[in-house]
């Protein structure tokens, strides 16, 4: 009878016969058709993802907003700075135009003679009279002025003749220079007083007959 050998199954022989029967279970589950990729895609819902900025890189909607925000910091910037460059430019402007206002007023003051003050006498009404008669171009000097009035008065203002021809008539002569009122009406200079006895009207109105009749106060010697 032949003898039959006894199998002795080890430790390795149980882990490795495991090993066997769970790779067969693993291709008996592709075989019977588990869940497919295809299958598994199908199933899962579909979602919107937004775009999300990894930390400290910012997405393209943050840089357009930041463009947009310093586009307007820029023209604000601008603005202001033209307004204040009008500003500026009008207030120079009108420091400019006061400073030649005063600059104007302060040459018409210098420009403007002071007013001449002249000595109440005799030398005083001849050079006053000799300032207007040069304005008014009338001729004449201090010397033919000065020698007339003192043949015709002495130099006294409210001299009067009561006994020539003049005064017969009723028309004296009067004054420095001894004028009669119609040749004072008709030669009056005007600036000065209407009164035939004021000393500067009396000899501007002479000299003023004598440059219409003489040619000049100078050439007269005598009565005229």
């Amino acid at each position: 009878m032949p003898r039959i050998s006894t199998l002795r199954i080890t430790r390795s022989h149980e882990i490795a016969t495991a090993v066997l029967v769970a790779a067969g279970s693993v291709s008996a589950i592709a075989a019977t058709g588990g869940p497919s990729e295809a299958q598994t895609t199908a199933t899962r819902p579909s979602i919107s993802v937004e775009p999300v900025a990894a930390a400290g890189i910012p997405t393209a909607k943050d840089a357009a907003a930041k463009k947009a925000a310093q586009e307007t910091a820029a023209k604000e910037a601008a603005a202001k700075k033209a307004v204040a460059a009008r500003k500026a430019t009008a207030e120079k402007d009108a420091a400019e135009a006061r400073s030649e206002k005063q600059a104007a007023n302060r040459s018409t003051e210098r420009k403007a003679p002071a007013p001449k003050k002249f000595a109440n006498n005799l030398d005083g009404w001849i050079r006053e009279s000799l300032d207007i008669m040069k304005k008014k171009n009338i001729p004449g000097s201090y010397e033919g002025l000065h020698r007339n009035i003192m043949r015709e008065s002495s130099g006294n203002p409210n001299a009067v003749n009561d006994w020539d021809i003049n005064a017969r008539n009723g028309i004296p002569s009067k004054g420095l220079l001894q004028v009669i009122q119609p040749t004072f009406d008709a030669y009056h200079v005007k600036g000065t007083p209407k009164k035939l006895t004021d000393p500067v009207a009396n000899i501007t109105a002479a000299a003023n007959y004598a440059a219409d009749r003489y040619g000049s106060i100078d050439n007269v010697d005598s009565a005229y």
